[in-house]
């Protein structure tokens, strides 16, 4: 344990060991429904365009962000438990870990660059014609809870592809993770989908539980 404590507090895995806890503390807000994951969100300062810049667009920056720093701070990890058996000097080591901190930055940007492709499509909802198309559709609630402000969801294209979707509730119906509800409208501002527990369904004017 205090050889782990040590790499992963030594340089270079100490940056990306702050920049982990960032991450694992945000999913764990994400998960637990204090925090509302967007597409368009930032992350510790770091915005989707400068992601795009280096052709990681597509991904929700939260997503391209998180695999970012997961992957460098593993490959950096394991770079500094080898350099600790090498017994190197006090400027051979500081050498060697910068050519470290190169390498664990590279291979995080080749792996999310390769994950980019299949994980935009997930999380791709199309143009706002093909969003209406999921009107009168179930979806799986993804989140711990759904609001008026705050909720996803996962629903299937008619292509047989899934796409994680923001959903909102006016009402307070039992909307957890796992739980079917179904979509009746669109709203172009916010882009979100309003649902309803799949139990409504048989409901002739599921609108009417919209807020007015």
């Amino acid at each position: 344990m205090a050889g782990f404590l040590g790499a992963a507090l030594s340089f270079p895995t100490v940056l990306f060991s702050f920049l982990l806890l960032v991450v694992v503390g945000y999913w764990l807000l994400a998960l637990t429904g204090v925090l509302d994951f967007g597409d368009d969100l930032d992350v510790d300062g770091v915005p989707g365009g400068i992601l795009a810049g280096l052709g990681l667009g597509g991904l929700p920056s939260a997503i391209g962000f998180s695999l970012l720093v997961a992957v460098a701070w593993f490959v950096s990890l394991a770079g500094s438990a080898l350099l600790d058996g090498l017994g190197l000097g006090a400027a051979a080591r500081i050498a060697v870990s910068v050519g470290v901190l190169l390498v664990a930055a590279l291979a995080a940007w080749l792996v999310t660059r390769l994950a980019a492709v299949p994980l935009g499509r997930l999380f791709h909802t199309g143009s706002e014609s093909s969003r209406h198309a999921f009107v009168g559709s179930l979806c799986t609630i993804r989140t711990g809870r759904v609001t008026v402000d705050f909720g996803q969801a996962e629903v299937a294209a008619a292509d047989g592809s899934s796409a994680i979707v923001q959903v909102r509730q006016p009402g307070a119906e039992p909307l957890h993770a796992g739980v079917r509800a179904l979509i009746y409208d669109y709203d172009v501002d916010g882009e979100f989908f309003w649902v309803t527990p799949a139990d409504f369904a048989v409901d002739p004017d599921p609108s009417r539980h919209r807020p007015r």
